[in-house]
């Protein structure tokens, strides 16, 4: 699922058990590279969207007590973050809000766009006139929109890490398989019988590379504690 488009970059992420035996998973996801903000008034009221590239659910709680701080004097401070490349951790705050009128609308957008990995924060200014539902789920979208708009995404690809150990003597067949595969090989550790691999490949193609080599009926599998 590549993507090749203007202001998208492409990078490697490493990201280890994340495959579940018999789930196929798409290996690869959309994040944000640096904290952008949108700023959108409506009816006197000021919302200020922060977006923020994060990568545990401890960065999310930093940024949060940090923007509460500095925006203290507002009157809501509302936020929705989406973790993990199959995008499976999420959540919204409406922060007093009426329910679904600001959390929701704003993880809304994060997954229209496709993106994980990131937080939006978008600090709300009452400007004294109500807005009521629809003016409050569409101002809290058109912030979010508005920051994200201004972001710079990366497209990274997840990749497994294949440990194994196996004899000098079928070392260049091993090697030369996951090079042909397009992995990358670690730097190797050296025992007095053969050397331990540590070979890098993208998630969708690591069963594929895992069986082939498991056709080297010397190589042990040090990886998750798993011998073939």
């Amino acid at each position: 699922a590549g993507v090749n488009q203007a202001g998208v970059n492409q990078a490697r992420i490493v990201e280890e058990g994340v495959i579940e035996a018999g789930v196929m998973q798409d290996d690869t996801y959309k994040t944000i590279l640096t904290a952008v903000e949108g700023i959108y008034t409506e009816k006197r009221s000021k919302f200020i969207a922060i977006a923020l590239p994060v990568t545990t659910l401890e960065q999310v709680k930093e940024h949060l007590d940090r923007l509460q701080k500095q925006y203290y004097d507002a009157r809501h401070v509302c936020y929705a973050y989406m973790l993990g490349p199959e995008r499976t951790t999420f959540r919204a705050n409406d922060n007093g809000e009426p329910s679904g009128t600001a959390g929701k609308p704003i993880l809304g957008i994060i997954r229209s766009k496709g993106l994980t990995h990131c937080v939006v924060i978008v600090v709300r200014y009452f400007g004294g006139i109500k807005l009521g539902t629809p003016g409050l789920i569409a101002a809290y979208k058109e912030a979010t929109v508005l920051a994200l708009d201004a972001a710079q995404t990366q497209e990274c690809i997840v990749t497994t890490r294949l440990v194994f150990e196996i004899p000098y003597t079928e070392a260049d067949l091993a090697m030369r398989w996951v090079r042909d595969a397009g992995g990358q090989l670690l730097p190797p550790d050296y025992t007095a019988e053969g050397m331990s691999l540590t070979a890098e490949i993208r998630t969708g193609e690591a069963e594929k590379l895992r069986q082939r080599l498991s056709q080297i009926h010397t190589l042990r599998w040090q990886d998750n504690d798993k011998d073939e």
